[in-house]
């Protein structure tokens, strides 16, 4: 993992994914190119924190103090300054709402349990005082699965899970590492290459993301198509619930029932709060090579990369940008993108589809691969731009948040949703999501640009992930309907193409209206049940994946 991947980027700024004076600058010329393709945008700098109000806690003596004695009373915290710093997630509404400092929601009080009985004592105190809980690992979710929201209880702590950040246990024969939930994901990958293994796990949130948040949300990593999603990996969960104590997973397939680690992964603390979780692993891989490669069109790149993860032997890394992402890489670059679009010009490609491809495994396996994979690529057309170009994608794979924080300065509303399907679905479905975006963002009088790219595939199917940049409306409540109106539509176009609503980025409260359009209203009254049983009184993470019914 390349030194960028464990760097400590220490506490999260307010309104922003990194501090103002990290944050990168942007590329000569962005700003000439966003005006012409949004329109005059006017910059907005975040409010002060000091200008947001935060009131006085809600929760009540007696359960502060049987809180403070469940997890001792330095980790019951009420200042308005830790309450602030868990005031949600990290999606464009999230950061809207800070920056503008417009309805932003805060948790009564921020707990910090450091072990399983500590986490059990919480919930057996919140059950008692009807105080909703919030577990919290990294605080990335984009999908509001970390806001606090009290669901009509009488106050909402946020269960903050940063001190269980051990690796309780290594088992190298079998391959396998038990942590805690609070280890993020470099720290994860420092503690597992001291024994020469690796998750392989490496989403975009990867550098603040934790453990039991990747599980929780059922996450997918960059090299997904090599070493498989987050849920491949669980071998066993440790969960409290404000019942109890369950253990899922024996280490081994066995055929004992219905798998309830199914139930776990992906919850998003709506069933339990992860206190443990036991993860396959891998060997450090030898080699690591990325490389780039331009398609004729998106078209043609989707029929090389269905035939490579179907009939060759795919490619650990795989994503392919559509024409429009292709373009504004390109043009936003600088003199690495000018270079770039000038090879693919002279190849032919006018409007080129780009695609980074890498290979995690050994030299000989590295080696092998590569060229397996070139000959179906040379076979249909496509043009390598080189291994320099792939490892520049990589070495950048963690700016995009940084690069947000820039564009939101500028005034630019700028935000993400992705979704999958199958392979014979995928283009209806690409157009119909793409249109959607466009449509309802032309007529709120702001045309957008939507940029789309594949980057998780499978013999099946394969992901799709919008980006989306349009100019922000000046007012807080018109700005948050601007996006609310352009995801919606998106949201009705996936449940009327079939579509999941959600490939990585979990339910949350975000996607909850849309779950029966996947698993059905008896699917949903089914977790619900479960729900019951487990949480009887609906404290954990209120309207998370599961909408409450009226209390």
């Amino acid at each position: 993992m390349d030194e960028l991947a464990h760097a400590d980027l220490g506490p999260r700024p307010f309104a922003r994914w990194s501090d103002p004076e990290d944050d990168a600058t942007p590329v000569r010329g962005v700003p000439v190119w966003l005006a012409r393709r949004l329109g005059d945008l006017t910059p907005r700098a975040p409010v002060p924190i000091s200008a947001i109000p935060v009131p006085p806690s809600g929760l009540s003596p007696d359960a502060a103090a049987e809180f403070r004695q469940a997890v001792g009373p330095a980790y019951v915290e009420t200042e308005p300054e830790a309450r602030l710093a868990h005031a949600g997630g990290q999606s464009y509404t999230d950061l809207v709402r800070r920056r503008f400092g417009y309805d932003v929601a805060v948790p009564d009080a921020v707990i910090r349990p450091a072990s399983h009985d500590e986490v059990l004592s919480v919930l057996a105190v919140a059950t008692k005082r009807d105080v909703a809980v919030v577990p919290y690992g990294g605080g990335t979710s984009v999908v509001g699965g970390v806001e606090p929201v009290d669901g009509g209880h009488r106050a909402v702590v946020t269960l903050d899970l940063s001190r269980m950040d051990r690796l309780v246990d290594v088992d190298p024969i079998s391959r396998t590492a038990t942590f805690q939930p609070g280890v993020t994901g470099p720290r994860a990958e420092s503690l597992l290459a001291e024994h020469g293994l690796t998750l392989g796990h490496v989403p975009q949130s990867f550098p603040r993301g934790t453990i039991g948040g990747f599980v929780a949300t059922r996450s997918a990593g960059q090299a997904s198509t090599g070493y498989g999603r987050i849920d491949d990996m669980v071998v066993a969960l440790r969960v409290a619930t404000p019942v109890g104590e369950i253990r899922a997973g024996t280490g081994t397939p066995n055929a004992a029932g219905p798998d309830l680690r199914a139930l776990f992964t992906g919850c998003e603390g709506a069933l339990g709060v992860l206190t443990e979780v036991t993860l396959r692993t891998r060997p450090t891989p030898e080699e690591r090579h990325y490389e780039m490669w331009a398609f004729g069109s998106f078209g043609e790149g989707l029929d090389t990369i269905r035939g490579l993860v179907q009939d060759v032997d795919a490619p650990d890394v795989v994503r392919l940008s559509d024409e429009e992402e292709s373009a504004t890489t390109l043009a936003t670059q600088g003199p690495k993108g000018r270079l770039a679009a000038l090879l693919a010009r002279v190849r032919g490609l006018r409007t080129p589809a780009l695609c980074v491809l890498g290979w995690e495994d050994t030299a000989e396996g590295v080696r092998r691969r590569r060229q397996a994979a070139a000959r179906s690529l040379r076979a249909s057309g496509a043009i390598p731009l080189g291994a320099r170009a792939g490892e520049a994608w990589r070495r950048h794979r963690f700016e995009g948040p940084r690069q947000r924080d820039i564009l939101l300065d500028a005034g630019v509303l700028v935000e993400t949703l992705e979704t999958a399907t199958t392979w014979s679905r995928l283009r209806d479905l690409y157009d119909a999501v793409s249109r959607a975006l466009r449509d309802s963002l032309t007529a709120a009088g702001t045309p957008p640009v939507v940029m789309t790219h594949v980057s998780h595939v499978y013999p099946t199917g394969a992901s799709l992930y919008f980006t989306v940049l349009a100019r922000q409306l000046p007012d807080a409540a018109e700005a948050l309907e601007q996006w609310e109106s352009a995801k919606a539509a998106a949201n009705e176009a996936i449940a009327t193409h079939k579509a999941t609503i959600t490939h990585h980025h979990a339910v949350g409260r975000a996607h909850a209206p849309y779950l029966v359009h996947e698993v059905g209203e008896l699917g949903v009254t089914t977790l619900a049940a479960v729900k019951a049983h487990l949480d009887p009184r609906g404290i954990l993470n209120p309207g998370v994946l599961i909408q409450a019914s009226p209390r």
